[in-house]
């Protein structure tokens, strides 16, 4: 039996992601951390053609708006590559308390490595109009304001948000 939380409906189309720290735990309070997700995600936009058209990077969890030739391709890419780096940073900075939380946590069948960052799957939602994309970018943008971190979507500064408003942000936007 497959499983669904991996397929794409179209790799060639643009989907909703998201993307889960393990047991949800808050590893993305740093800007150090939060660097190696922006630096993975521009790899991706110049060596994989990864169009971005929204994200948000909350403190154990990321949203994307994404398009690629290969979106699954360039999403293990992405998942793969930021939790090498990011474990070697906890590591390097003796952060034991999350690394502990992340052997502890994991999967029984992942025996090949101590710890586990990411949670299974992407929950992949195939985004078949521009209504629909409007509205994930709408989702993804509100996600700060939602959870009571800022009033406004534009002052988190890990998100699209502010690109959308014809303001610099820190990432590549695809709006087209």
């Amino acid at each position: 039996m497959g499983r669904s939380r991996y397929k794409f409906g179209n790799p060639q189309q643009a989907h909703f992601m998201t993307c889960t720290v393990l047991h949800w735990i808050p590893v993305f309070t740093r800007p150090q951390t939060v660097k190696i997700l922006l630096d993975s995600l521009r790899y991706l936009q110049t060596h994989d053609g990864l169009r971005l058209y929204g994200f948000v990077i909350l403190e154990n969890h990321l949203h994307l708006l994404a398009q690629s030739d290969d979106i699954a391709h360039s999403m293990a890419r992405f998942k793969s590559y930021t939790a090498r780096q990011l474990i070697a940073w906890l590591n390097e900075h003796k952060v034991k308390r999350v690394l502990d939380q992340l052997a502890f946590y994991k999967k029984a069948h992942k025996d090949d490595r101590a710890y586990q960052f990411w949670q299974e799957g992407l929950h992949p939602e195939c985004v078949e109009n521009e209504a629909v994309l409007r509205q994930k970018v709408d989702y993804i943008h509100r996600n700060p304001v939602d959870r009571g971190y800022v009033d406004k979507p534009e002052h988190w500064r890990y998100s699209s948000a502010r690109d959308y408003l014809g303001e610099p942000g820190l990432l590549d936007i695809f709006k087209e």
